[in-house]
């Protein structure tokens, strides 16, 4: 077997390759210096390092250094072009940052900016600076930064425990993963202490209280082994990399697939870290999977849940939501539907009692089902204090106190009205109508509350029903049974009722969003037009987000307006309008409750099309989204944006077929012209010629003159038409009806043509009381002048062209008949077409004459058709709707032949 076939790209391989390295060539180069802590050289390794590039030519510009007072650094930031730093005041104090517009407006080839994990201050168009640098990148601009290892978002809780420090300004992994370079700037732990002592670090005060705190031995050795190890990774995986780019054959670290399961626990943001460094290290895709069950998730929790779910997206894992009761079988079922390799699981925490007996044996059954699956369980800090306080702690409830006032009281009303009863149901006829109550109520409260009515349910059965009454002791043993029974069955009957009602209750949200997703992309695939397209998404956005939308689309210069439909423009203020146009250049979201720009009111979202940015949509939000809300509006958006961006190419498609039909009738025209003008004035010059080089007898001088004014004569016809036509095509044509005689309109029209006409037999045909009619004197004479004139030119000599007018009904019929050779089947649709000459070419014509015809009669509010006559030749009838003078009452009676049509016409 042939090796080096095998070892081939797939075209699909290729292809995507190549798209890759053609993103990476538009994006700026992202080079990080990166070491374990502050005071190891970075900045000063960058600052050599750029200024090596600055000498071979680079042009690189400071966008912002920090050079904390030291001379060495200092001495090397001279002689760099400064770009000038802009000042946000923050609570009365003034903070200088980095301006990325000026940094931009620049548009140098590299610039170096400093501290890539640092935080801007309020009112900054991005919170983080290292958004700042991403921007850079996507406008082309290479980019010298640092960073340390601490500031990694997956090693921050790592060294948080290392050093007891907790870092709070990180850089996600996805950035420093996807660097272009990364140059480890490394010392020992005694060199850098001894640097800190000689004050080339901190002032020597500052300097001291480091050294006791996070500048320990311990910790700068334990940080240095975490930078070289990450570096060593990231070395390992650009080997692999180049191995499969290059096709080299080799061992592989691939197809593992780690599947983190997390929960709305804090501690699943350390699992989180923890398997994503873990990835990183074997080379293995990851994602993560979240179990919604059947329990109401608190307000607390549902923020814990959004932070865990958004540390995920910034460690650039993917997070997967699936609802199911049993936890256990939803992530065995999932891992093994996808592939995975192995699964990595907290610990579970045992926070309550009931928790004890939810979780006990949770590990156990996830071993039983993953099969082949690894497992991976990772445990926690917690220390021994808090996990028994969290052991005696009741679980906890969402229900308001309204619900438990509610059940209190139904519970008391039906012991009140069992109570006169009590003798003829007996008491446990009573435990049936108490069990049956709280049955009943599962269907409408929670778990909480359901709690409490089986427990009084209980006491009251108890204290009032069961002999003895009014005292908690009970003398039969069987009524201890029944008592016990009576507790077991009530709570567990409401409990699984709750849950399935909140159970049924998600089962619902979800079915509903899948049928408006259905409904919004039928009612979108039934309509077109971008207004259309307009109204429908701000129908269906504020239907089931309750919030009114503003669309702002791609316009023809490249930058976006507001569409009608998307109300009144002047409620955005300037600054939201640059908001608007940023996220449109940038395809990112911006504005409220996002990290950038977030001090306007609304949020902004991109319309990403797959080629490009179609538009951005804004809303104003009055509190950010939940998970599950914002996966329902993306979904909602992509259907949105895929509708616009359709019905764009839909418009683009049409403008190419307006240009492609404007070139081929451009070509067309340019070939008739260039003959029908060049003969006559070939025959003007040849005459021409001829009587000015030569004394020619009286006859042949009067023939060349002849010539040339037969030449004249179609010339002039032909730029007659050409001005005919740019007047029909402008839409300036306007027809002014006067009172006609169509007996002077036929005489104008024959006089004109009497050369042409000679070789024929003329006939025409008008009834004797032909009444006036209003028409367009002028308009209608080109029209029948052409009409006649293509007669002549379609027909044999000696044949006979008959005109024919009547009235019909309230309209003027025009007809004219020849004995030409007609129309082939083909050719009758495309009679009126401009430029159209017919299978059947003479020469003579343009092409414009009967669509000059067709358009002077629909100026009219008339038609005119074409057919083939039964006996051979073409019959062209015009019809106009008119008004007639009063003897127009004669003009339907049978007086003159003619009035009506007659065998002749066919």
């Amino acid at each position: 077997m042939n090796h080096s076939t095998d070892n081939r790209p797939s075209p699909d391989e290729l292809l995507a390759s190549l798209i890759n390295d053609e993103e990476k060539s538009r994006r700026g180069k992202l080079r990080i210096f990166f070491g374990m802590c502050a005071g190891v050289g970075k900045t000063y390794s960058m600052l050599q390092t750029a200024r090596s590039e600055k000498s071979k030519g680079t042009d690189i510009v400071a966008g912002y250094v920090e050079t904390h007072n030291r001379r060495e650094t200092s001495d090397l930031l001279a002689g760099f072009e400064l770009i000038s730093r802009k000042t946000y005041v923050y609570r009365s104090t003034p903070i200088m940052e980095m301006d990325l517009d000026a940094v931009l407006a620049r548009k140098p080839h590299t610039v170096i900016v400093d501290e890539l994990a640092h935080s801007n201050a309020p009112g900054s168009r991005h919170s983080k600076r290292f958004q700042d640098v991403i921007e850079l990148l996507e406008n082309g601009i290479n980019v010298y930064t640092t960073l340390n290892v601490q500031h990694l978002e997956s090693r921050s809780e790592t060294v948080g425990q290392i050093t007891g420090i907790t870092v709070r300004e990180t850089v996600p992994d996805e950035i420093f993963e996807t660097a272009d370079d990364v140059e480890l700037v490394d010392i020992t732990p005694d060199e850098l202490l001894q640097r800190l002592s000689e004050g080339k670090v901190y002032t020597p005060e500052r300097s001291r209280r480091a050294v006791e705190n996070f500048f320990r031995v311990g910790n700068l050795t334990a940080l240095r082994e975490m930078a070289l190890r990450i570096v060593a990774d990231r070395v390992d995986r650009q080997l692999h990399d180049y191995m499969k780019d290059k096709r080299i054959r080799g061992p592989w670290k691939s197809g593992i697939f780690l599947l983190a399961a997390i929960g709305y626990s804090p501690l699943s943001a350390n699992l989180l870290r923890w398997a994503k460094n873990i990835s990183y290290s074997m080379g293995a895709r990851i994602e993560a999977l979240y179990v919604e069950t059947a329990h109401t998730l608190s307000p607390l929790e549902r923020e814990n849940l959004d932070i865990n779910i958004k540390l995920a997206k910034k460690l650039g894992i993917k997070v997967n939501i699936v609802t199911n009761n049993d936890r256990v079988l939803a992530i065995a079922e999932y891992a093994q539907k996808e592939n995975v390799t192995h699964i990595v699981v907290g610990k579970p925490q045992v926070s309550n009692l009931f928790s004890l007996i939810r979780h006990g044996f949770f590990v156990n059954r996830l071993i039983r089902y993953s099969g082949n699956i690894d497992i991976y369980i990772l445990g926690s800090d917690t220390r021994e204090k808090e996990e028994l306080r969290r052991k005696l702690s009741m679980p906890s409830f969402t229900s308001g106190f309204r619900e438990y006032f509610i059940v209190s009281l139904l519970i008391i009303l039906a012991s009140a009205l069992c109570y006169p009863l009590r003798e003829m149901i007996g008491y446990q006829g009573v435990s049936f109508v108490l069990l049956f109550l709280v049955s009943v109520m599962a269907i409408f409260f929670g778990t909480g509350p359901i709690l409490l009515a089986a427990i009084m349910s209980v006491i009251i059965w108890d204290l009032i029903f069961i002999p003895p009454q009014f005292t908690l002791y009970i003398e039969n043993p069987i009524d201890i049974l029944l008592l016990v029974m009576f507790f077991i069955i009530a709570l567990l009957n409401g409990v699984l009722t709750s849950r399935i009602r909140r159970q049924e209750k998600r089962i619902r949200i979800r079915e509903e969003r899948t049928n408006a997703l259905y409904q919004l992309t039928k009612d979108l695939s039934a309509i077109s037009g971008l207004e259309e397209v307009t109204r429908v998404a701000r129908l269906y956005i504020r239907k089931y987000f309750r919030l009114d939308c503003y669309i702002f689309l791609r316009n023809s210069s490249g930058t976006i307006d507001i569409q009608p439909d998307s109300s009144d423009y002047t409620i955005f203020t300037d600054n939201e309008k640059s908001i608007a146009g940023w996220v449109f250049r940038n395809t990112s979201k911006a504005g409220r409750y996002t990290d950038t720009l977030p001090s306007g009111e609304f949020t902004f979202f991109p319309l990403a099309g797959n080629n490009s940015t179609i538009g951005v949509i804004g809303i104003k939000l009055s509190e950010v989204f939940t998970h599950g809300e914002e996966q329902f509006w993306e979904a909602c958006l992509a259907q949105i944006t895929g509708k616009f961006e359709r019905e764009m190419l839909r418009d683009a498609a049409k403008r190419t077929y307006f240009i492609s039909e404007s070139e081929k009738l451009y070509k067309t025209l340019f070939d008739s012209l260039s003959h029908e003008l060049r003969t006559p004035v070939a025959a003007i010059l040849g005459a021409s010629d001829s009587l000015i080089a030569h004394d020619f007898p009286p006859g042949i001088q009067k023939q060349l003159f002849s010539e040339i004014n037969t030449a004249s004569i179609r010339l002039n016809r032909l730029i007659g038409n050409l001005l005919s036509m740019s007047r029909i095509e402008s839409g300036l044509i306007t027809p002014r009806p006067d009172w006609t005689d169509v007996h002077d309109l036929i005489n104008s029209v024959t006089g004109q043509l009497q050369n042409e006409l000679k070789p024929f037999q003329q006939e025409v045909n008008i009834p004797a009381a032909m009444p006036l009619v209003q028409i367009d004197f002028g308009l209608m004479e080109q029209a029948i002048y052409n009409l006649v004139l293509n007669a002549t030119q379609h027909s044999p000599a000696g044949s006979r062209i008959r005109i024919k007018l009547f009235i019909d009904g309230g309209l003027l019929v025009i007809q004219v008949m020849d004995r030409g050779s007609g129309f082939q089947a083909d050719e009758l649709k495309s009679a009126f077409t401009k430029f159209y000459r017919g299978n059947k070419v003479t020469p003579g014509g343009a092409g414009l004459g009967l669509s000059i015809v067709k358009g002077f009669v629909e100026a009219h509010k008339g038609s005119v058709s074409a057919e083939n006559r039964k006996n051979g030749g073409a019959l062209f009838t015009i019809k106009i709707p008119v008004e007639t003078s009063e003897m127009g009452t004669m003009a339907n009676q049978p007086i003159v032949k003619g009035d009506a049509p007659d065998p002749a016409c066919t």
